[in-house]
């Protein structure tokens, strides 16, 4: 596949490099490179855990320390050990996590720029517990003012609250209490029905309007998913590949991905749409996804130019390479469905038929390293 596309946009940042330099230690910066992160931690008030670590005081933290988080064996030994999150091993873990701690579960290839690294850095640090008690702080009332608030309610009698808001009523076209049986809530309206309704068809129905470019879709793919699944779709530790693999259905290893599996481009769209970034989930326009459709099209070899733009209008004239051999299901009219013939029940395997074990007990994904000690996903710290 031509990386030429890549290859030039390499080449203009290295260009503007300098001009950068100066944006360094800022945090709205930051906030916009964290963004990368955001699928796997969470930060601010009430952050929890999700893939990885919230990363609430993460800045100058023992490695490994939240007690609500199950780290590699990597990470919890690397905190014993003595590590902290202080700047310079933050910025090295960033750069380079698996290099800074061999077995962390983050999945993260790391951040090459700089400026990215130390700005990031600065936005963490505005969550840190130096920052939080800097926080102004609401006066606490003192116990007599307190009494003779109590006493002053209490010889007030109530009244009716002016504002009280109305009863809420069901939107205009729905039918309250329309279960047919239980008589509980109502009818979806059609604006409800409309919001859901989004799935897109091989034959295009369900198709927004829109339109965008591959080149565009590089740029949304950067910021969005390149973390997870790799620069040019190969995937970074377990996360899914989404390019390549033409070739390989037969092997022993196949790689299933959009240009040597999937069978239709409606599939593709339909999935970002509703699903895509991980964690962030419809933060993408109609048009930013046909811009990341047509990049992945790109990266698939299945367009080639450079200026490529998908379309509601061209949509269906793109075919992927594996659909002629996708046929529909036609079970039902072989002779056992059919005719409603019963099971043979005849040369059946003798005994009784017992569960040997469970899947979740069985825990048949790695949580540490995987296959050619590959992380299983996970994050920072």
């Amino acid at each position: 596949m031509s990386r030429s596309l890549k290859t030039i946009a390499a080449l203009g940042l290295a260009a503007f490099a300098g001009a950068t330099s100066a944006l360094a230690d800022d945090p709205e910066a930051g906030k916009k490179v964290f963004a990368k992160c955001a699928a796997c931690h969470a930060v601010g008030e009430g952050a929890k855990n999700r893939v990885g670590p919230h990363l609430n005081g993460v800045v100058g933290r023992k490695a490994g320390a939240l007690e609500d988080y199950k780290y590699s064996k990597a990470m919890t030994e690397a905190g014993a050990g003595g590590l902290a999150w202080d700047e310079d091993n933050l910025t090295a873990f960033l750069a380079n996590p698996r290099g800074v701690v061999k077995g962390t579960k983050m999945a993260f290839a790391g951040l090459k720029s700089e400026d990215d690294l130390s700005n990031v850095i600065a936005y963490l640090e505005t969550f840190s517990e130096k920052q939080a008690s800097t926080a102004p702080t609401t006066e606490k009332v003192t116990e007599p003012e307190t009494k003779a608030a109590e006493d002053v309610a209490e010889a007030t009698p109530p009244t009716a609250p002016q504002d009280a808001p109305a009863k809420a009523e069901a939107p205009a076209g729905a039918e309250p209490g329309a279960g047919k049986h239980l008589k509980l809530g109502r009818a979806a309206t059609p604006e409800e029905i409309a919001a859901w309704d989004i799935d897109v068809r091989p034959d295009g129905l369900g198709l927004p309007e829109g339109r965008g470019t591959v080149a565009h879709g590089m740029e949304i793919y950067d910021e969005n998913c390149a973390s997870c699944h790799g620069d040019f779709g190969e995937a970074v530790g377990r996360w899914p590949v989404l390019a390549g693999g033409q070739g390989t259905l037969q092997a022993e290893r196949p790689e299933k991905t959009i240009g040597s599996y999937w069978p239709y481009l409606s599939t593709v769209y339909d999935y970002v749409r509703r699903a895509m970034p991980f964690g962030n989930a419809r933060s993408l326009s109609d048009d930013d996804v046909y811009a990341l459709t047509a990049y992945l099209l790109y990266l698939n070899d299945v367009v080639t130019d450079e200026e490529f733009e998908l379309s509601k209008e061209n949509f269906t004239e793109i075919q992927l390479p594996n659909e002629p051999n996708f046929i529909d299901d036609d079970r039902r009219e072989e002779p056992f469905y059919a005719e409603k013939k019963e099971p043979c029940m005849e040369n059946c395997r003798p005994g009784k038929a017992e569960i040997s074990m469970h899947a979740a007990i069985l825990d048949v994904t790695p949580e540490d390293a995987g296959e050619d000690d590959q992380p299983a996903g996970g994050g920072i710290d």
